[in-house]
């Protein structure tokens, strides 16, 4: 019976093989016939990213910019993830499958329900460009939290499963698009990444900047590749046939197509110098390999032709991937076609996703310290003192590249859910760094109708001029609010409405205070916004009196309170497309945001202090010039002072102190892990990202998330930044003792390993390695444990390293144990050589099976070797 039903599945499998294969032929053939019905001028304009249509073939426009990165982004309402970091946390192969296909299920919904109301409007599209696997070889990037994290077989592998869902298994259309980026060796600094040429050896380069790539490629069949910003060993990274024809295409075999990040193609020339002019910059990227420009450079393409520069076939030969690409979608010609044409928009932000996005926030938590077990807290534990930034502000869980989450839950809300609110002692105790404006805090505003509560008062118009009678009006808790291409509330548009915000503001103490406006970015929303704000009746800040760019930032003015006498703020908020993102803020005297936190914490049984980062700090080249940060990165891995003054005179109160971090790259929080009781790890944790926070703390969830990059003490031992050597980075090269390294993860249950077998101890090159290991829960709560398997060659010198070969992720309850088995194929056991030969060297090795990363404060990992008698070189 078994035999009959593998046969008849091989059977099913091929047939459906065959007849894909087929299908794509024949949409070859009419990609073909479209294009040579097309003028050279017509081909140009389908090869950016916003393709024109072409009535004549049936051909509609098309936006190939979309991003869903951690949930679709910049189209409205989507179920908001962890950010990807945090994801990589989890370790879970399962889980980032199953985000990737909500993700696109609700991508599809969207695209759906455009075309449904014959919209055109960016970001809903079918083609993203994510996933974000560069390696995150530096923790001062900013855009490192877009990441998986700082090891290739981690982040190759999550990549995989993440690509695998987003496209769906049907073998004649594609769900979406998936594509990883940015191709190849990108990692900041950000404000070099237009004209940066990255010199990694050929070692570094095949060991660690491309395996990612090749993994989403080969096994996760990426439909899209996107080239970056910077230059590859003297080569911009879209004009860079190493790199594009190849490596990508030739020796991986890809047959998707190639885009540009954003820009790139003006930089081959106006940047890095590399040609004179742009129809030569356009020639070169073609013939490299780019198919797609993120801009309007392609324009040239005509003139790059007719100056013998390019041939029409080469031109043709990029229309034809775009082409084919859009077929595999059905989108290209006449009524869209395939299974998920039907896709309802009901699934976005769906009960079954919230609580997907809520597993991940759960299993993305890492425990660094729990001394004395104090957590999770006990129930003699009833009072608790919220501090900190990160409490209560959206920033601090929705992370970058995000869509609008509907009812995020902020730790604040979280946890007076949890406790009760009339146990919950609420204090912003600082703000992120000195000199950084943040929301004034819910309990220093009430509503004018209301005093005695906390929030503004909202009054929603469907103009621009706040006339006739508002169509909503209602308390809104926080001045911090996402209306990208959103309705605010029932009844409002999404599309042009006016607010008015009225509340009492009370200050905590008389001195020098500022107040203002903060814009959050959007790519749609520029120049279409306008505010006033009014103290007191007295109108202080109007965005129609400033130049257009300051009005898409930050403004504020100077106050002076010379007492606590309360003082009414009136806020005019307008939006004529798509929403926006605003936030009313304050920069406090120091001290008097310390002493409400004080206050706080001595009327509590615990302290719980959010601190962290925040995506206004760290960031894609960023205009931020703090204490700490530049530009998007970081120049500091320090908590910024202001919080560590915060922490440090709550712990004088003795009051027992548990540290969550928020934030998307390491922390060196030297004085919390010693001092503090217990520490979280939380990164920008999504939507649900409070509610986990809480659960995690109360123990009804068992943290079970592991690191995936390490934690340095200081900046001390790392190399220069743009120094795109690794040597000296990573675990696998850093040579220094961390704060926290790469795979650690601590649990509120006990985890041994019993034994480990392998399949031989002696093996030929190109043979596979079967191992086995017995894992067993011997404490008291039910919980997830993270097996990490690692190798490493034995030398006399020590030079070989363990490094990271598979991993998987199992749930066990208490007293159960369980085999865990995983094979390691050749490729996972070769290793790479000065020259960048990737090769399976003779020799002994070691296997480590634990649930951290081999060294000193490992302890119970089981340990295997095994020998290989022969060597043998593997492709590229």
């Amino acid at each position: 019976m078994h035999i009959r039903l593998h046969c008849f599945c091989f059977v099913v499998c091929l047939i459906a093989t065959v007849l894909a294969v087929a299908q794509d032929e024949q949409r070859q053939k009419d990609a073909s016939a479209l294009i040579s019905r097309m003028s050279l001028e017509e081909k140009a304009a389908q090869m950016q990213d916003h393709a024109a249509a072409l009535p004549k073939l049936n051909i509609p426009e098309y936006g190939w910019w979309n991003e869903a990165l951690h949930g679709v982004a910049y189209a409205g309402k989507a179920t908001n993830f962890p950010q990807a970091i945090g994801l990589a946390a989890t370790w879970d192969t399962e889980l980032l499958h199953a985000i990737g296909e909500t993700i696109s299920i609700e991508a599809r919904a969207k695209h759906n329900e455009a075309i449904r109301r014959g919209s055109d409007a960016r970001f809903y599209g079918l083609t993203f460009w994510s996933p974000n696997v560069n390696i995150f070889r530096d923790p001062r990037w900013g855009r490192g939290q877009e990441t998986y994290g700082e090891d290739p077989v981690l982040t190759g592998t999550l990549a995989v499963n993440f690509v695998r869902g987003m496209q769906g298994d049907n073998p004649d259309y594609l769900r979406v698009i998936a594509t990883p980026k940015h191709f190849a060796v990108h990692s900041g600094p950000e404000q070099q990444r237009h004209h940066f040429n990255g010199r990694p050896s050929s070692r570094d380069l095949e060991d660690t900047y491309l395996p990612a790539f090749r993994a989403a490629v080969t096994e996760g069949h990426a439909g899209s590749v996107m080239c970056a910003y910077n230059a590859v060993n003297g080569m911009p990274a879209c004009a860079n046939p190493i790199l594009l024809n190849d490596t990508l295409r030739r020796s991986w075999g890809f047959q998707g197509y190639v885009v540009s990040d954003c820009g790139a193609i003006d930089d081959i020339f106006g940047e890095h110098k590399f040609t004179a002019d742009a129809p030569t910059a356009v020639a070169a990227a073609i013939k490299a390999g780019t198919d797609l420009d993120c801009g309007h450079m392609y324009r040239y393409v005509p003139a790059a032709v007719r100056q013998n520069l390019l041939t029409e076939t080469e031109v043709d030969r990029s229309l034809q991937r775009l082409f084919l690409a859009r077929m595999r979608l059905g989108i290209l010609q006449g009524a869209e076609q395939g299974p998920y044409a039907s896709i309802p928009i009901s699934e976005v932000d769906s009960p079954r996703h919230r609580e997907l996005t809520l597993r991940a926030a759960r299993e993305s938590i890492v425990l660094l310290k729990n001394a004395k077990n104090l957590l999770p807290l006990s129930a003699s534990i009833r009072r608790i003192a919220v501090i900190g930034p990160a409490a209560d502000y959206l920033a601090s869980i929705k992370g970058n590249y995000a869509g609008t989450p509907t009812n995020p839950v902020v730790p604040l809300t979280a946890m007076r859910k949890q406790w009760g609110e009339s146990n919950i002692r609420y204090a912003q105790g600082s703000v992120f760094v000195d000199g950084a404006l943040l929301p004034i805090p819910r309990n220093l505003l009430a509503p004018v109708a209301s005093p005695g509560s906390e929030g503004l008062t909202g009054e929603y118009f469907n103009n621009l001029d706040l006339s006739g009678k508002p169509v909503l009006v209602r308390t809104d808790p926080v001045p911090n609010f996402d209306f990208v291409d959103v309705s605010p509330g029932p009844g409002v548009d999404a599309q042009t409405f006016a607010v008015r915000w009225t509340a009492w503001f009370i200050p905590p103490a008389p001195g020098k205070y500022r107040i203002g406006i903060h814009l959050g970015f959007c790519y749609e929303c520029r120049q279409l916004v306008g505010y006033r704000m009014y103290l007191d009746d007295k109108l202080v800040l109007d965005s129609s009196t400033m130049p257009s760019q300051d009005a898409q930032t930050d403004a504020s003015i100077a106050v002076e309170f010379s007492d606590r006498s309360r003082h009414q703020i009136r806020v005019e908020y307008t939006r004529s497309k798509s929403g926006g993102q605003i936030d009313i803020v304050w920069q406090p005297p120091a001290d008097a945001l310390i002493q409400q936190a004080l206050e706080a914490a001595e009327k509590s049984d615990a302290v719980v202090a959010f601190v962290g980062l925040s995506t206004n700090l760290e960031g894609e080249q960023m205009k931020v010039d703090l204490p700490g940060f530049s530009g998007g990165d970081r120049t500091s891995l320090d908590l910024p002072a202001a919080q560590q003054a915060l922490l440090e005179r709550i712990a004088t109160t003795g009051k027992p102190l548990i540290v969550v971090l928020l934030n998307g790259s390491a922390l060196s929080v030297n004085w919390a892990k010693e001092h503090a009781d217990a520490i979280l790890e939380a990164w920008y944790p999504g939507q649900e990202g409070g509610t986990a926070i809480a659960e995690t703390l109360s123990g009804q969830n068992n943290p079970s998330g592991k690191l995936p990059v390490t934690f340095y003490k200081n900046l001390d031992d790392l190399p220069p930044f743009d120094d795109y050597r690794m040597q000296g980075r990573t675990y696998r090269f850093y040579s220094g003792k961390p704060l926290f390294p790469f795979g650690f993860g601590l649990s509120y249950t006990k985890f041994s390993y019993l034994d480990a077998h392998i399949s031989s101890r002696r093996l030929k090159a190109g043979e596979p390695l079967v191992a086995k290991v017995l894992v067993k829960n011997s404490g008291t709560r039910a919980g997830d444990e993270v097996v990490q398997i690692y190798t490493r060659l034995l030398t006399k010198d020590g030079s070989h390293r363990p490094a990271l070969k598979s991993f998987a992720r199992v749930h066990l309850k208490p007293g159960e144990q369980r085999w865990v088995k995983v094979q390691l194929s050749p490729r996972d056991l070769s290793l790479v050589g000065e020259t960048g030969a990737r090769q399976v060297l003779p020799g002994t090795y070691e296997l480590y099976a634990g649930g951290c990363q081999p060294g000193p404060d490992c302890s119970g990992a089981k340990v295997a070797r095994y020998q290989i008698a022969s060597s043998m070189t593997l492709q590229p």
